[in-house]
């Protein structure tokens, strides 16, 4: 599975917003540390918001800040936000997305489903505080 680069920024954005101890950050300086690109960080942390994981703080002083517990707000929460889906193939979301005459025969589904479930349980595993803790001991 190949996550998007929305998912990849967005999950840095994230982490380097956390990583502030609540003091505003504007984009510019997030792009600039996490070197992504500004108009497009800017869509990600628009998404990033409307989901409620940040907020922005207005004036000379303000940016965004996290706008969700760290220690419970896991990366799956994030990926799925960012992604939409982590379902490796289509058919698992729905049975309409798949190509094969009768689906639920499909002698492959079940390595698929085998597959989202590993990755579900990894990703939902680590926290959001997980990954600043880790972005901490790299930025020193």
């Amino acid at each position: 599975m190949k996550l998007s680069t929305r998912s990849r920024y967005g999950l840095k954005a994230i982490v380097d917003i956390a990583s502030q101890n609540f003091s505003p950050t504007c984009v510019k300086n997030i792009a600039a540390r996490q070197n992504i690109p500004e108009n497009y960080l800017e869509q990600i942390i628009a998404i990033l918001k409307k989901f409620g994981f940040v907020k922005s703080i207005r004036g000379a002083q303000g940016g965004y800040i996290l706008n969700c517990d760290p220690t419970v707000t896991t990366v799956g929460d994030v990926l799925r936000k960012l992604e939409g889906s982590l379902y490796p193939v289509n058919c698992l979301e729905s049975v309409k997305n798949c190509n094969d005459a009768d689906c639920n025969n499909c002698f492959t589904k079940n390595v698929w489903a085998r597959i989202y479930d590993n990755i579900s349980r990894a990703v939902d595993s680590i926290t959001l505080n997980d990954l600043v803790n880790d972005y901490k001991k790299i930025s020193q």
